[in-house]
């Protein structure tokens, strides 16, 4: 294997809990040895970590059982340097950086350094920090995948429609709002008044504070019923979404709740529609990403930036439900 210059250290700090609940109180700093390579991988010397509300439910028992084994270092998406890389890796080198959408299984994200499959990695365009890379992952590509699921296209060719994105100032719905705009859609964002003006700002035609009337009926100023919905809320119900959707209106749904499960099931056969998104993109979307963040036709809005040394705050933060945009932690 090749190895960055003056060798791979022996140990690196991590983070890691060692059962399920406990919150932020539950992560533990351990110094164990630096992952070893398989052919495939790459090395990571880890500059950013995004935490996303995924993270945090795994470890109230998400999955349980089967999902982590522990002691689990948790965190999927991160970014950073290649310090060395197994024998068979053919696209990186040491000394590229990257961004990487760690198994969710696995995770590890949370360490100094990670191990990483080739194929899970991408290379950063030059000028698109490893903070800003980091925040893409899961939460750019579950808003590309819905925004793809209405039909939008990039090219400048799609027709663009009337559409509701919820929790707009959360880590997808930011991404969401930016990428529909980007679509031609006509955006309505639901958002915490606190976030208005953010919302605005990163290109909804009109943005709601969903504890008024108007917000917590989705109802826009021109009254128009919506042909999509993105909903990035686990808190949304289909039952509050059906009124407002035009008759053959569809419900594009990233975080359903039980009770949207099923009614993705009795609205197959329906004029108005739910249907759920489970992430399925792979690295060419996450590399499309990239090269809008380097374009600055999209931006990941970053709600805060927190040391390594305080990853339970950031932690804390993000298993508030109140972050806006992303949270970082910084190697």
């Amino acid at each position: 294997m090749a190895t960055g210059t003056g060798g791979r250290p022996a140990t690196m700090r991590a983070v890691q809990y060692s059962g399920y609940g406990g919150g932020s109180a539950a992560l533990k700093y351990v110094e164990i040895p630096v992952p070893s390579l398989k052919k495939g991988e790459v090395l990571i010397k880890v500059e950013a970590a995004s935490i996303n509300p995924a993270d945090c439910r795994i470890q109230k028992g998400l999955l349980r059982p089967f999902v982590p084994k522990f002691p689990f270092i948790p965190v999927t998406d991160v970014a950073g340097e290649i310090v060395e890389i197994g024998s068979a890796v053919q696209e990186f080198k040491v000394g590229d950086k990257v961004v990487s959408k760690l198994i969710f299984w696995k995770a590890g994200g949370l360490a100094e350094y990670v191990a990483a499959s080739e194929s899970i990695t991408a290379p950063l365009p030059t000028g698109v920090s490893s903070a800003d890379a980091a925040g893409l992952p899961v939460a750019g590509l579950t808003a590309l995948q819905a925004v793809k699921a209405i039909g939008t296209k990039f090219d400048g060719t799609g027709v663009g429609s009337n559409i509701l994105v919820t929790a707009a100032s959360g880590g997808i719905g930011s991404y969401a709002v930016q990428l529909a705009k980007l679509g031609n859609h006509n955006v309505t964002a639901t958002c915490g008044a606190r976030n208005l003006e953010l919302v605005a700002d990163i290109g909804a035609d009109e943005a709601l504070d969903y504890k008024t009337p108007e917000g917590a009926a989705l109802k826009n100023s021109s009254g128009k019923k919506y042909d999509y919905i993105v909903n990035t809320t686990n808190g949304g119900k289909w039952s509050a979404f059906k009124p407002s959707l035009g008759s053959h209106g569809r419900v594009v749904d990233v975080a359903p709740n039980f009770g949207n499960f099923v009614a993705s099931i009795l609205t197959l056969f329906s004029k108005k529609k739910l249907s759920t998104v489970i992430l399925s993109l792979g690295m060419e979307d996450l590399r499309f990403l990239l090269e809008l963040v380097k374009e600055r036709k999209l931006k990941t809005v970053i709600d805060s930036r927190h040391p390594f040394e305080k990853a339970a705050d950031a932690w804390e933060k993000s298993l508030s439900g109140h972050a806006t945009g992303k949270v970082i932690v910084e190697m």
